[in-house]
């Protein structure tokens, strides 16, 4: 369960003109990020630091980094 930064505002964060996005939406815009990120570390082993990805993912949907778009 994410704690930080919470649920509510990640929903908020990731809709569009004041309507919030569904949790399903977000589960599947985190995880998908998160599958980036292992991804990258993947192919980058230098990185001995522990982290967890979907913390990493929650955190920059948090901070507006990453957005919902409709396919």
């Amino acid at each position: 369960m994410i704690n930080h930064p919470p649920v509510d505002l990640l929903i908020e964060q990731l809709g569009t003109d004041g309507q919030p996005v569904s949790r399903y939406c977000l589960c599947v815009v985190a995880s998908k990020r998160a599958r980036q990120i292992i991804e990258q570390s993947v192919s980058n082993p230098k990185s001995k630091e522990i982290v967890k990805e979907l913390a990493v993912a929650s955190r920059e949907i948090a901070n507006g980094k990453i957005k919902c778009v409709k396919d």
